[in-house]
């Protein structure tokens, strides 16, 4: 687990994903993207991992994916085919507000 911060880069070990950490809790997590963790944007991924089975959902570019607590928030800068994680629970794409009715 590591300490992140908001504007990191990060890219998959296993798959072509790429996020922008937007916004990140206090405390440590595990940000993992088809089963592995992520890594640094400019870091080389070890060997011989592959998408785990049950965290290839996918990615879609220009959407933005939450934890259940709101605290984590990542945008997706190139999709993938791995899903994203945090500490083991998937993240969900984050929904737009609702506007007020203006009737």
């Amino acid at each position: 687990m590591a300490k992140l911060k908001a504007g990191t880069r990060m890219r998959s070990a296993v798959g072509t994903t790429e996020v922008v950490l937007v916004a990140v809790p206090e405390k440590d997590l595990e940000l993992t993207c088809g089963g592995a963790p992520m890594i640094g944007i400019s870091e080389e991924p070890p060997a011989g991992l592959s998408i785990s089975a049950d965290a290839s959902g996918g990615t879609q570019i220009g959407k933005r994916y939450v934890d259940a607590s709101g605290a984590l928030e990542v945008l997706c800068t190139k999709p993938g085919e791995g899903s994203l994680a945090a500490d083991g629970a998937a993240l969900t794409l984050r929904t737009a507000k609702a506007l007020p009715s203006s009737d």
